[in-house]
């Protein structure tokens, strides 16, 4: 039997989300354009083998369905109808998935910027870090139009160990913010457990094992406690962005009137990593900021 045909594939961010992404669809023989306002991430998504793009308006004019992976909404806002932005090069029948974690509103102005020439968009975040990215073991939260989801599939089978379809636009992001609401605690909780085990003379090479096998581990402790027994923490997700999603999940949790104890005591912590130069590694480095305080 023969897989899917291949598919013209666009990628708007070329970051840690975006070139896993397309390694793993290069790899499975699609063609894909990316665009990023990094040369360095340029670079690297050429070295792979994909094709650059002028900006993101080429990105659309070259794909039939277009990934976004980018930071934050003020860049998503421009990617999509800033100057040179998707909606210059868009035509009807292009699919965009948009995978970062916004407000709902955010991601429901670019659909609706988008739906007057013709282009159809998912909320489709995304579970897993960037090390899971690399090795396709990521989980898509879909939502939208259900025959949209269906053609953005093979792609999804490419990136993704999982996808679920969440019904309605929006119910991705609701999906992601409780998953992230859990990832943030997690990570505090997980350095604050090594933290414990190291003052108190444990090795901490024994503390990830013995706890990994026992109901106090959780996939976090399994994804992060290595970076902190090593102490050594490469991007996978940057602790900066933390900041960001709390901000977002703590607002919608404010806006149906729920509380989030955990989530907001978690604030602070990484508030202080970022003051202390920690922003640009891995969340885990929470480990680093607690295992250096008196």
């Amino acid at each position: 039997m023969t897989g899917p045909p291949p598919m013209r594939v666009g990628i708007v961010g070329l970051g840690i989300m975006g070139k896993a992404y397309a390694r793993h669809l290069l790899g499975a023989g699609h063609a894909v354009t990316g665009f990023d306002v990094s040369a360095d991430a340029v670079a690297r998504f050429r070295k792979l083998g994909g094709t650059p793009a002028s900006s993101n308006a080429e990105v659309a004019q070259s794909a039939d369905i277009v990934l976004v992976a980018l930071p934050h909404t003020d860049a998503l806002q421009e990617a999509v109808s800033g100057e040179g932005g998707l909606l210059e090069g868009a035509a009807e029948g292009l699919t965009v998935v948009e995978m970062g974690t916004f407000p709902i509103g955010v991601k429901e102005e670019a659909r609706a910027a988008l739906s007057p020439v013709g282009v159809s968009t998912l909320d489709a975040p995304v579970s897993g870090t960037g090390l899971q990215a690399e090795e396709a073991e990521i989980v898509v939260y879909a939502s939208g139009d259900p025959d949209v989801i269906a053609v953005a599939m093979p792609v999804f089978d490419v990136i993704a160990r999982a996808t679920y379809d969440l019904g309605e636009f929006g119910n991705g992001s609701k999906m992601k913010y409780v998953a992230n609401l859990l990832v943030s605690v997690h990570n505090l909780a997980t350095a604050e457990a090594f933290a414990l085990g190291t003052k108190a003379g444990l090795d901490p090479q024994q503390i990830l094992e013995v706890i990994s096998a026992g109901v106090g581990s959780s996939r976090i402790f399994e994804i992060r406690g290595p970076m902190m027994v090593a102490d050594e923490y490469p991007p996978a997700a940057r602790l900066r962005m933390f900041l960001k999603d709390i901000d977002v999940i703590g607002g919608y949790a404010r806006s149906l009137g729920v509380p989030t104890p955990l989530l907001d005591a978690s604030l602070p912590w990484y508030q202080k990593g970022v003051e202390q130069g920690l922003g640009d590694l891995d969340a885990a480095a929470l480990a680093r900021l607690l295992a250096e305080r008196p």
